[in-house]
């Protein structure tokens, strides 16, 4: 156990959905992540999971002909087989309906309500029952939900409300006072247009139960349930309490990993929810951007909807989480296709990275069967013209590539850590190229060339692993590496200069086959 610890989530995602690119697209960035962040020594939790309560579920089930639970129990299996299949390392998985969950919303309610930061009153409104939300007459869109673009209806009921309106001012100077809580910049200000521009009202955060007996009742009045976007929001400290190690104090998280379309959600609800328990907020909320497919946004009416089963059977798993994040920069907008995919694994994938291996190990079979000397370095002859990462010495190359690649993760920004990564790659089949071992002669020249060529992968496995885990581990197995690179010192490893002799090497299949343009 280290004294670093790091605590990241995604959103639990609605379990009647069907897993799709988007919710792969979360969770994946996540488990990059936890796993860098393992590798320099943290005590990592990563959470995940589903939310479970609420009217579509309960609908959804009664149409089967099964319980709430049960139709539950069924569609969460959708998740969690994604996650495996997908390599996701998390920690824990939370369902909304776990008895333990329950209990710490229900606490959570009554120490609300003690506080005098829930009322009960008479309200009316319009109420979208698929989005299971009200909203006010400014919000809908010719008599529509903003959201769903279904019909809203008017209620008019008792319900309780949690008295989120007088937190407006303390959350706006929060905002602007801890510039890094919402991130990116773009969607920080979207949140303090929104509350700046707004009277903000009181949350109803609860349902008749006559309505809605699907969710978690009021512990102050069980004729109630608990509104479904309060009840998951808790999730995040919920499992901190018997989901996580209790030796670890893991609040508050590090990053709550969203999509754009539930900010107002977690900025707001979340944040003044927190503010009114006197708890600490989280350290940032991250909210990406939505993915497109061919340029058109993904709806079950037009059939286009990724479902990443399909493309991790047909192009494989590492590809596919390769893919989700070196094609767009994480936060932006990005858009799928084939033929985009296509071209990250034949240019980037197998072109430069598969290519580099093979050649390399190909190389070293052909002129030392006996194994890796260990490297000369008085004996290293530096070629003319070789790339430019190399001008510094290797040594220092990989001193102030680490920094480069350590600040890129740091402030999330996938993209360029991955780009870095290629950009050596690049660099190493241009020093194939320039060294010509093949045409070498000179004994000592061939063995440093090749010692050079193996050290160059043997690091970047490392800086891969949290992207494509399974191929960095299989880069090592080919250098005759046998240590875990899941249980390494990160830092350590990506030192130039271990001594890798005696090590043979062991020719596999090719790291990623070239696949069909369209």
């Amino acid at each position: 156990m280290s004294n670093k610890t790091f605590y990241i989530t995604t959103p639990i995602y609605y379990v009647n959905d069907v897993p799709h690119i988007g919710h792969a697209y979360t969770t994946v960035a996540a488990d990059v992540l936890a796993r860098y962040k393992r590798l320099k020594g943290y005590d990592v939790f990563f959470l995940t999971g589903t939310d479970e309560h609420g009217q579509k579920v309960e609908k959804a089930a009664k149409d089967r002909g099964k319980t709430p639970k049960e139709h539950a129990d069924l569609m969460v299996d959708n998740f969690k087989n994604l996650w495996k299949t997908l390599n996701i390392t998390n920690n824990a998985f939370i369902r909304t309906t776990d008895d333990e969950h329950k209990k710490v919303v229900r606490e959570i309610l009554q120490k609300l309500r003690d506080k005098g930061e829930i009322e009960k009153r008479s309200y009316q409104g319009l109420y979208c029952t698929p989005c299971e939300r009200f909203w006010t007459d400014k919000d809908v869109v010719n008599g529509n939900c903003p959201d769903c673009k279904r019909p809203v209806e008017h209620i008019e009921e008792e319900n309780y409300f949690f008295l989120m309106s007088k937190y407006q001012d303390r959350l706006v100077k929060y905002i602007e006072e801890n510039q890094g809580y919402i991130l990116p910049e773009m969607r920080k200000n979207e949140v303090l247009g929104f509350l700046k521009n707004r009277t903000l009202g009181d949350l109803c955060i609860s349902r008749p139960k006559a309505r809605l007996a699907w969710g978690i009742p009021l512990p102050f009045d069980e004729n109630y349930t608990t509104y479904v976007w309060f009840d998951a929001l808790l999730n995040y400290y919920s499992a901190t309490k018997y989901l996580a190690p209790s030796d670890i104090e893991w609040w508050p998280p590090d990053h709550h990993f969203i999509g754009k379309d539930i900010l107002t959600t977690h900025a707001v609800y979340w944040s003044t929810m927190l503010m009114a328990l006197d708890m600490d907020l989280p350290k940032n909320i991250f909210a990406h951007g939505w993915w497109t497919v061919d340029g058109q946004k993904m709806s079950k009416s037009l059939g286009n909807v990724v479902d990443p089963n399909e493309i991790i059977e047909k192009y494989g798993v590492d590809a596919f989480r390769y893919f989700l994040l070196r094609e767009v920069p994480f936060g932006l907008d990005g858009d799928f296709s084939i033929n985009a995919l296509k071209g990250r694994i034949n240019g980037e994938l197998a072109n430069e990275l598969g290519n580099l291996l093979s050649r390399t190990i190909a190389l070293i079979v052909k002129n030392k069967k006996e194994g890796f000397p260990k490297r000369d370095d008085t004996k290293y002859i530096s070629v003319p013209d070789t790339p430019t990462f190399f001008s510094e010495g290797l040594s220092e190359w990989s001193n102030t590539f680490l920094k480069s690649f350590d600040f890129f993760m740091g402030k999330l920004q996938f993209y360029h850590a991955i780009g870095h990564v290629v950009g050596a790659i690049k660099g190493w089949n241009k020093y194939v190229q320039e060294t010509a071992p093949w045409a070498e002669k000179d004994h000592d020249k061939i063995s440093n060339t090749l010692y050079t060529l193996a050290e160059g992968l043997r690091i970047i496995a490392v800086y891969l692993y949290p992207f494509m885990p399974s191929t960095a581990e299989k880069i090592w197995q080919q250098l005759g590496i046998e240590k875990d690179i899941s249980k390494i010192d990160f830092d350590e490893e990506v030192k130039w200069g271990k001594d890798i002799s005696g090590l043979k090497v062991k020719k596999g299949e090719i790291l990623f086959p070239k696949v069909e343009a369209l």
